[in-house]
């Protein structure tokens, strides 16, 4: 029969007692004959758990890494000009490729008059000359060069516009559900759109997916060409724990950044977009991951080892079956809410054997006031065989006696 169980013990008791712890130079777009307008600074607050949080920022949203928990949230689905933090897919792609094999850091690409022209940020590449894998992932990620962009995408795909359909191809793959690219860099374009949870899965893929690589992202400096730039980061030196990723700025879209911060074993990812200055950007960037470390914790409700339930095993070798996660369940939430949350197991027992270790048995309901809804499915902890003809008809008669 289908069984539910409050688990008022184990990770409820705990969480009731509190025990469970746990910029880049401006992308100029082709004049049109007016003076762009100046973005105006938003007034309309984000929605978070907690309730409304004023920012200056027009949109925003700021996840926690591990779980995925939205903390604060604002025009989140806004397709925008994603201006230099659509650099991150560009870099994602190479990459990737950089994984497979199909590219070394230490293959060069050649500079073409496309890209030696190109304009806005710049890591200043000569006409003609043939340039690293490696150095160019570093003009790309330090210094938001355009120029190092298009030699990539034409060194990897013929061509920008081939690479752009590249892109697009990544993104469906990794999960970006309103992004439209249209070039490597971000230069402006009216259907070059991604939205700010888009990028905030990016970034959480380029972290978890290329952790060898992901450390460029934190180095402070780089010199090409007898020029040295500091990495635009507001972030980098100024915010504890601060590792990466890119800022952006076009004078329609106004100033953005896309950045990652690590305490301990805690990760949080902040866009914003739409601000009017740099020092807003790193002002308000600062104070917004400074509000997500402070109002929430992960809480780890069971590790991936822990047996949360011996399920009672019909003609079965064993009497039970232990019930597992086979992940780590940890949830964000905030820090006065442990004792708001509900932890529910649900399975259909007893379980019939034979019983496959992985098989998928039941799930965990977490709910709670403020909490967002989340499931977790439970696997078998163990193979568990069928009795022999003999060995069953006591437990057959059993279970017909007892109804």
């Amino acid at each position: 029969m289908p069984l539910r169980r409050d688990l008022l013990g184990g990770a409820a008791a705990l969480l009731a007692t509190g025990a469970l712890t746990d910029n880049a130079v401006a992308q100029r777009q082709p004049a049109r004959g007016r003076a762009p307008a100046t973005p105006p600074v938003p007034t309309s607050p984000a929605s978070t758990p907690l309730g409304p949080v004023d920012t200056q920022a027009k949109l925003v949203i700021l996840m926690d890494a591990d779980t995925g928990a939205v903390l604060l949230e604002k025009n989140a689905d806004e397709r925008m000009p994603p201006s230099s933090m659509s650099k991150l897919m560009t870099m994602y792609v190479v990459f990737d490729l950089l994984k497979q094999g199909r590219l070394r850091l230490d293959q060069t690409f050649p500079v073409s008059e496309n890209a030696w022209r190109m304009q806005g940020s710049k890591m200043f590449v000569e006409l003609g000359s043939q340039i690293s894998v490696d150095d160019l992932s570093h003009g790309v990620i330090i210094q938001s060069g355009n120029d190092a962009c298009i030699v990539l995408a034409e060194g990897i795909s013929g061509s920008e516009q081939q690479f752009a359909e590249l892109l697009n191809e990544y993104g469906k793959r990794i999960g970006l559900k309103d992004s439209t690219f249209r070039n490597a860099t971000g230069w402006p374009d009216p259907e070059h759109r991604m939205t700010c949870r888009d990028l905030a899965t990016l970034a959480r893929r380029l972290v978890n997916d290329f952790p060898e690589y992901y450390r460029f992202y934190s180095q402070r400096s780089f010199q090409w060409h007898g020029i040295t730039q500091e990495n635009r980061n507001p972030l980098l030196g100024r915010v504890a724990g601060a590792d990466g990723m890119k800022t952006g700025h076009t004078e329609d879209a106004g100033y953005g950044l896309t950045g990652s911060v690590k305490r301990g074993d805690r990760r949080l990812i902040l866009v914003v977009n739409g601000l009017t200055s740099m020092r807003m950007r790193g002002e308000e960037s600062e104070r917004l991951i400074e509000w997500g470390f402070r109002e929430f914790e992960n809480v780890v409700l069971f590790r991936a080892s822990d047996t949360i339930e011996e399920a009672p095993v019909y003609l079965g070798d064993r009497a039970t079956v232990p019930l597992v996660g086979g992940r780590d369940l940890v949830m964000t939430l905030p820090r006065q809410w442990r004792r708001n949350l509900t932890v529910k197991l649900r399975y259909d027992g007893p379980v019939p054997a034979p019983v496959a270790k992985g098989q998928e048995i039941g799930q965990l309901d977490v709910s709670g006031q403020g909490v967002p809804p989340m499931v977790m499915p439970l696997y078998a902890g163990a193979d568990v065989g069928k009795l022999g003809v003999l060995s069953r008809i006591p437990a057959l008669v059993g279970r017909w006696v007892s109804g």
